[in-house]
This record gives C-alpha cells, structure tokens and sequence, in this order.
C-alpha cells in the first residue's frame, strides 16, 4: 500500500479540542514534524479535517 507523509506547518493554539486530538492521533505534537502513515481513506478523513494546519509532502 502507498505511503503518505504529513507535516504539522502551523500551530495548534487556539484550535478546538477536535481538531488537536485529530493531529494527536495523525502523531503530530510539534510544529514541522513529519510522519509516514499508510494512504487510506481514514488518514485521508483525518488530514481534510486539518487540513489548514498540515501539508502532505511528497
């Protein structure tokens, strides 16, 4: 299956507790890290939703 990775490019400040336990549950706790997770429609549910704070680098 393909990869995907997820990088955090903005704070969480001042983000609703939804979306700051979507980024938890993508592993992303600071600001520019980067994770790999398989490219599913799950992940993919859970970047559109944050999809203002992280990019998807290739």
């Amino acid at each position: 299956m393909a990869k995907i990775k997820v990088k955090q490019v903005r704070s969480r400040i001042n983000c609703p507790i939804d979306q700051k336990k979507t980024l938890d549950a993508l592993g992303l706790r600071k600001l520019n890290r980067v994770v790999e997770h398989e490219d599913t429609a799950a992940i993919r549910g859970m970047i559109n939703k944050v999809s203002h704070l992280v990019s998807v680098v290739d």
